[in-house]
């Protein structure tokens, strides 16, 4: 498969918004709370979009994969219970979703690999995320690809594991 990660445009948001939701479904039928409080919703959407920071991860021309990926914007980092490993530039990702169709196929790993290459590019050279304490797929793909717990941060009340991978520098 020829997979490719690219900026989202206003055409994707439907299917970007569908990808989510079935997303929204599975964490529910998981038994988690992740995502089962009104977000993300198709405002978030639109406003990933817009700013730029939604990506998509295409299969041919289908859209199968969506994240929001940031630089140096996430103020909740700063309050993180337990120490990053860098303190300088980093890139955030959030919202990583899958369709259901490509469920099970290494698709969020190789978003984040591509999350990676443009951290890269953009010469950034650690990616921080995080996820739900009930979501163990997305620690293990974290895990898998290299990323160290560093604590915990709060979003909307909740904790949240924190992870983060320092890159290295082209040579």
């Amino acid at each position: 498969m020829a997979y490719a990660f690219r900026k989202a445009v206003a055409a994707d948001e439907a299917r970007i918004w569908e990808i989510l939701q079935q997303a929204i479904s599975r964490r529910k039928a998981d038994g988690s709370k992740q995502w089962q409080d009104g977000y993300p919703n198709p405002e978030v959407v639109r406003n990933d979009v817009e700013t730029g920071v939604g990506f998509v991860l295409t299969d041919g021309d289908t859209i199968v994969g969506y994240a929001a990926v940031l630089i140096n914007d996430e103020p909740t980092y700063a309050d993180i219970e337990g120490k990053w490993l860098t303190n300088g530039d980093f890139v955030v990702v959030h919202r990583v979703a899958v369709s259901e169709q490509h469920v099970g196929k290494g698709l969020s790993g190789k978003m984040m690999e591509a999350v990676e290459a443009y951290a890269i590019e953009n010469n950034v050279f650690s990616v921080k995320v995080d996820t739900n304490f009930d979501n163990p797929a997305m620690m293990r793909i974290f895990e898998k690809l290299g990323y160290q717990y560093c604590g915990e941060v709060y979003f909307r009340g909740s904790a949240r594991r924190a992870y983060e991978k320092v890159l290295s520098k082209p040579s």
